[in-house]
């Protein structure tokens, strides 16, 4: 029943390939799909949708944006978080003899 793949020219081999990729590619697809009507259908069950529901999912601490916690007297516009590297002007302002804390908002 089961193929003689000893037997096989490599071309066929390479056919047989090219086919199980596209079979794999295929069953993800469609397993995805059953997985998703799954996950909506259990959703559903506690009336919600999926939307609503990945809406509330807590967001990881990557993509929050920090307050600023300095601004630039000379120019308000200019603020920084403190985190990552300083701005010039913090530089600029330290060198200039001001103090970090002069700078807090």
């Amino acid at each position: 029943m089961g193929m003689n793949l000893e037997k096989m020219s490599r071309k066929d081999l390479l056919e047989l390939r090219g086919s199980v990729e596209n079979a794999l590619v295929n069953a993800e697809k469609r397993e995805r799909k059953e997985a998703l009507m799954a996950a909506e259908k259990a959703a559903a069950a506690f009336g919600f949708s999926l939307s609503e529901l990945s809406s509330d999912a807590p967001r990881g601490a990557k993509g929050t944006k920090a307050k600023p916690k300095y601004r630039n007297p000379a120019a308000p516009e200019q603020t920084w978080t403190g985190r990552g590297r300083k701005p010039q002007w913090i530089h600029d302002a330290l060198k200039a003899g001001a103090d970090i804390s002069d700078l807090e908002i």
